[in-house]
């Protein structure tokens, strides 16, 4: 499902990079490298097999080129996706767009149940992730327990160690930021978000089984110098 052969990422394009050939036919998903909600989509092209039909352009979000928020998106945000002559914005969107409209491996189940806790568990990403941000800033032990106790229940919901049993968006949509805040709680806390929680562990390591996923993470180090300097002024 993933290509066989790593993928050979693209130059990121910064304010003094020209444009590429803008709505000449070619699907372009605009990314940057390090951030987690274009990894979501990354994930889901590159899982799909839709390496050569979506091209990726890499984006400085430091530094961006201002052709992106003057001819592109005026959100001047990444990921959004260049498809059909339009663009289209906002991760958890751009997960269900290519699950739909492209070719590969369906990334939604249909039972109704599964579907149901889907959105639940889709709805409650931006919950996760603000409780664990807060946590950086309190009693961090103890408030981030909450959001991983939550993912720790989730997975038990189903027969399977994934989210919705088997590999789903859902997956995609909460691992870049689960593989982050791993690193940095255990580096910075000495936190193992795994520890009590036989299913998340799972569910980590079998996610690491997957190239699609794998190919798209980012550098440790970086994830935990940058979350230093975000959260802990260092």
């Amino acid at each position: 499902m993933a290509a066989t052969v790593k993928e050979v990422l693209p130059p990121i394009l910064d304010s003094t990079s020209q444009p590429p050939p803008l709505f000449d036919g070619t699907t372009r998903l605009y990314t940057n490298l390090q951030c987690p909600f274009a990894q979501r989509v990354w994930i889901t092209r590159n899982f799909k097999g839709l390496q050569d039909k979506i091209k990726l352009v890499p984006i400085d979000l430091a530094n961006r080129p201002t052709w992106y928020k003057e001819k592109v998106y005026p959100e001047n945000k990444v990921p959004s996706l260049e498809h059909d002559n339009k663009i289209i914005g906002e991760s958890l969107d751009l997960v269900k767009y290519l699950d739909t409209h492209f070719d590969g491996p369906t990334l939604l189940p249909h039972e109704t149940a599964k579907r149901e806790f889907a959105e639940e568990l889709f709805n409650y990403t931006d919950t996760f992730n603000k409780t664990v941000f807060s946590s950086f800033k309190g009693d961090t032990t103890k408030e981030v327990g909450i959001a991983f106790d939550y993912l720790e229940s989730a997975l038990e919901k189903f027969e399977g160690p994934f989210l919705l049993g088997e590999i789903s968006l859902v997956d995609f949509a909460y691992i870049p930021f689960v593989e982050r805040f791993q690193l940095f709680l255990q580096e910075v806390y000495k936190y193992d978000v795994t520890t009590g929680r036989p299913k998340l562990a799972t569910w980590i390591a079998e996610l690491n089984k997957i190239d699609a996923y794998t190919e798209t993470k980012p550098d440790p180090e970086y994830v935990v110098n940058f979350y230093k300097k975000r959260f802990l002024d260092k």
